[in-house]
């Protein structure tokens, strides 16, 4: 593609260029890495740092893509399971890969005695996010002969077993959360199926998930599976270009999106629904109150998407179709109620130039927090429910990463703004 040229006061830069498929060419500024100039980007917003094939977006235009295939269309024809083999893989499978790809995380979901000891040692209480992240990164110590990066058997075990345990460990956490006894997968039963199983059934008893609810938290699961180079999806290949094992490095992931910027805007979202059903004031005057004091409303705009996420397009189809059902699966009056405040609050986002001026449309995490909660799950699992569909996106990011001839040892540089040298004073001098 040629070069970029720099200049900087009498130094001149040729900057390589490199060409993209889809969205905003590179400029290479590897040339500038000496002892003079370094480029100063906080936050990285506009450094890549990789080049990738896996997902592609285009937040101009609502365009969301897992290796080229729109996600609307995975969401519609595939499952969560086939689109973990895709972004693995960079090809859909083929039905004997499929079967044989189910078959290995099905009998994969089972965890030891040990194990099971090491999940009812936490605290009943203690935060989801802590527990999956350590609960994963203990994984590396229960399975070592899976750790060596550089043996591609290895890699491939691990990434099936972490895919496969990661479903057993959010199922512990919320039984102990809620003191109900642990139990043990079913291997006939389908991945999304035996996960509600696991997480909702009383022993001994027959349990028949909802088809409804399995197909609505596989969508969920589809839609969360990648988004590019993210900060937690940064940060499991930070970790990885230290040739961390893949378990520390999807740990890293899990411990990244437990913060509230990130993984926890689900449940910040349903936090402001509630806030609006309790404030006394219609949606309307809550939201022109909002505006004159300048507050942000959780669950509008997002930081890629100037345009409607589509992620929230097929998440809203998933609530949709939850509250066709609101009076069979025994929705509260308050979930009701919250769902006609978010129908409410979309219509004004939707509609007044306030919002749509500053591109502050509803984003996944505006329905993601009602659809879980009309499962039945409580917000404080919500982000590991995030992170169980992210695995597969960060496994594949990882693996890529490692094939990578570019990849080097992450280390960001600095611009250094603080003092000159100076002297040491004694304490009795001070």
């Amino acid at each position: 593609m040629g070069n970029a040229q720099l200049n900087v006061d009498s130094e001149e830069f040729k900057l390589p260029l490199v060409k993209a498929t889809e969205g905003p060419n590179g400029i290479m500024i590897s040339e500038l890495r000496n002892d003079q100039w370094v480029t100063l980007d906080p936050g990285f917003l506009t450094t890549a740092q990789c080049e990738s094939k896996i997902t592609y977006i285009d937040g101009q235009n609502s365009i969301l893509r897992y290796r080229g295939y729109p996600i609307e269309q995975l969401c519609d024809q595939s499952d969560f399971l086939e689109v973990a083999w895709l972004l693995r893989h960079g090809e859909l499978p083929s039905r004997e890969e499929y079967e044989r790809f189910v078959g290995e995380i099905n009998h994969r979901t089972m965890v030891g005695e040990d194990f099971r000891t090491l999940m009812s040692s936490f605290p009943h209480e203690a935060h989801p996010m802590s527990v999956m992240a350590s609960a994963v990164n203990a994984l590396a110590t229960f399975y070592p002969e899976t750790t060596d990066i550089d043996d591609p058997e290895q890699l491939d075990e691990a990434a099936t077993i972490i895919m496969a345990k990661a479903r057993t460990i959010v199922s512990y956490i919320l039984r102990r959360r809620r003191d109900e006894p642990m139990l043990y997968p079913d291997y006939a039963r389908g991945y999304v199926d035996d996960f509600l199983r696991m997480c909702f059934a009383v022993p001994y008893e027959p349990y028949d998930s909802d088809p409804m609810f399995v197909h609505a938290l596989g969508r969920l699961l589809i839609i969360h599976a990648d988004h590019e180079q993210n900060c937690s999806t940064s940060v499991v290949r930070i970790a990885g270009s230290a040739h961390a094992n893949l378990y520390s490095a999807i740990a890293a992931g899990i411990n990244a999106l437990s913060g509230p910027l990130h993984g926890g805007a689900n449940e910040a979202a349903l936090r402001q629904l509630r806030e609006i059903q309790e404030s006394g004031l219609s949606v309307r005057e809550f939201v022109e109150k909002a505006k004159k004091e300048g507050r942000r409303i959780s669950g509008l705009g997002h930081r890629v998407y100037k345009s409607y996420d589509p992620r929230a397009a097929i998440a809203k189809q998933c609530l949709q179709l939850v509250m066709t059902r609101k009076d069979s699966i025994k929705l509260t009056d308050e979930e009701v109620g919250l769902f006609d405040v978010a129908m409410e609050l979309e219509d004004i986002a939707l509609n007044d130039d306030y919002f749509i001026s500053r591109h502050l449309y509803p984003n996944v995490d505006f329905y993601t927090g009602l659809v879980y909660r009309a499962i039945g799950f409580g917000p404080s699992m919500f982000t590991t429910l995030f992170a169980l569909g992210r695995i597969p996106g960060w496994i594949a990011q990882y693996r890529e990463m490692l094939d990578d001839p570019m990849t080097k040892i992450g280390r960001p540089r600095q611009v250094y703004t603080g003092p000159e040298q100076r002297d040491y004073i004694p304490l009795d001098e001070r």
